[in-house]
């Protein structure tokens, strides 16, 4: 459990991912393998960047919309999302280790994505920030040239802080909820708004990375040991 008591800012929550990232990359040296990242996300290029990978960024053509949750739990369908998003640009690079992610929130069973809108954010701000909820990534990691297809997923419980209509309108203007999984990123928001959580970090930040590095390890070809 991480606990965000008072005083602990953004920027201490940043230096918390820096330091799990490093982590990551003593991890890291157990492979050599460079690999792409089928994300835009710049916080999730910053986490393998942070943690010394080598790799390249090559956004996956995926509608998300095409993906409807319905009856379906929230690691299922990050995880369905995630291999759809790693496949997607492994088609175009066979013979290469592509890893595709995908954040959503379960709040009390109900998956909840990305805010299309300013009226959306709000609602799902006010929803998220008034109980505990769940961040859940899904990771896939890919390689078509020798069947390689690993499918996982890690958890976070959030415990929030409740927000006041002020903070909550603030937060909306700011427009820093676009892009992002339950209208929220902890490394932008710090304890203003999170009491504390139990889990992975990174994982909130969109790449859990001792998940990823596990399953890293499977590849084959991976090399113990050393580096490139």
């Amino acid at each position: 459990m991480q606990k965000f008591s008072h005083g602990l800012t953004a920027e201490s929550i940043r230096k918390e991912s820096g330091r799990a990232a490093v982590k990551s990359k003593v991890m890291s040296d157990h492979h050599s393998l460079p690999v792409i990242l089928a994300s835009a996300s710049p916080r999730r290029k910053e986490l393998l960047t942070q943690a010394g990978y080598q790799f390249e960024v090559v956004p996956p053509d995926v509608d998300e919309s095409s993906f409807p949750a319905g009856d379906i739990r929230a690691d299922e369908y990050a995880e369905r999302l995630a291999l759809a998003k790693a496949r997607s640009v492994a088609r175009r690079f066979a013979d290469r280790v592509v890893i595709g992610a995908d954040t959503v929130v379960d709040f009390a069973g109900e998956i909840i994505g990305k805010a299309a809108d300013a009226r959306q954010a709000e609602q799902v701000t006010r929803k998220l920030f008034s109980a505990p909820h769940k961040v859940i990534t899904g990771l896939a990691i890919v390689r078509l040239s020798d069947g390689t297809q690993l499918v996982a997923s890690d958890t976070t419980t959030v415990h929030p802080r409740r927000m006041t209509a002020k903070q909550i309108a603030e937060h909306i203007s700011s427009g820093t909820w676009r892009d992002k999984a339950g209208a929220y990123a902890i490394q932008e928001t710090g304890d203003q708004f999170v009491e504390r959580i139990e889990g992975s970090l990174t994982n909130v930040m969109g790449l859990p990375m001792e998940l990823l590095e596990r399953m890293l390890a499977q590849v084959p070809g991976a090399q113990p040991g050393s580096k490139q």
